[in-house]
């Protein structure tokens, strides 16, 4: 049976809470200290994305009125987010969450982690009515509803598969993903290294539809060659080769140096689907 026990969830804690991580994975003043958690998570090995996926936005999670967690996620609407379950949590766990729209947000004009300059807060936020914390690579995916339009070129948000468009995919060097985070980017046992700067890298397909993943994710690469995901980038999207559907988002890591392999959740399957679709039609 899959150990899903030594997997951990891919969002960035703020030093004032707890961490609670997952890594994830083309044929101050007031404001809280940001440090790395217990087990970090970001694009390791990648390049920095520019202007090229400006739907892909930095979330930030409150709790009792405080930013507690860090995420990533993609406007596929004007007003719609997709992220990770775990990003937007089981009912009542967050307080608030606000999107932060610049692609380096360490040096922008905004007012991080609290609404600002180029940050929109959300109105509402649900994960897949499925998702528990407890098991939460099982149904991990969430929508964020912004309080304001994200306004983008129409081909610059992010597309939804069709139904079980992964299928075909061959694991392999040839089934080429680009993943799109905020996380960290580099990690080991000495040194950390996390700026909010959007970032991606292109990892290939090594699981799916396995004894491991399920019929419901996808391990893909994370190496010096590849790139892959880490603490931070969860919610992330993993687009299909180059294009602008977004086959998963970043779930979990299965250790402490993201190294190795990545967890994605699956956008593809029908109650999936059936659940984002609620909110863009």
């Amino acid at each position: 049976a899959p150990r899903w026990e030594k997997t951990m969830r891919a969002r960035f804690a703020f030093a004032t809470l707890a961490a609670a991580a997952l890594l994830a994975a083309c044929d101050g003043s007031t404001a809280p200290q940001r440090r790395s958690p217990p087990k970090p998570s970001f694009i390791t090995d990648g390049t920095l994305d520019g202007n090229a996926h400006p739907a892909v936005v930095l979330i930030i999670m409150d709790i009792d009125g405080k930013p507690a967690f860090r995420c990533s996620g993609t406007a596929i609407a004007p007003k719609v987010v997709l992220t990770a379950g775990h990003c937007a949590g089981e009912p009542g766990e967050f307080s608030g969450l606000r999107v932060f729209t610049e692609s380096d947000v360490e040096h922008g004009n905004n007012n991080y982690p609290f609404a600002g300059p180029n940050t929109i807060e959300a109105s509402e936020w649900h994960a897949h009515p499925l998702f528990t914390e407890q098991l939460f690579f099982l149904h991990d995916v969430g929508v964020i509803l912004l309080s304001k339009p994200l306004k983008l070129a129409s081909n610059q948000y992010g597309k939804l598969p069709t139904r079980d468009q992964l299928d075909a995919l061959k694991k392999g060097s040839a089934s080429v993903f680009t993943a799109v985070g905020y996380g960290v980017q580099q990690i080991n046992p000495v040194h950390v290294e996390e700026e909010l700067i959007r970032m991606s890298a292109q990892p290939h397909l090594v699981q799916i539809n396995s004894g491991y993943t399920g019929s419901f994710s996808l391990l893909l690469s994370n190496n010096a060659s590849t790139g892959g995901t880490c603490f931070g980038d969860s919610g992330g999207p993993n687009y299909v080769c180059s294009s602008n559907v977004i086959g998963g988002v970043t779930s979990f890591a299965k250790n402490n140096n993201c190294a190795g392999t990545g967890g994605v959740f699956r956008l593809d399957r029908k109650d999936v689907l059936d659940f984002v679709a609620r909110y863009t039609q």
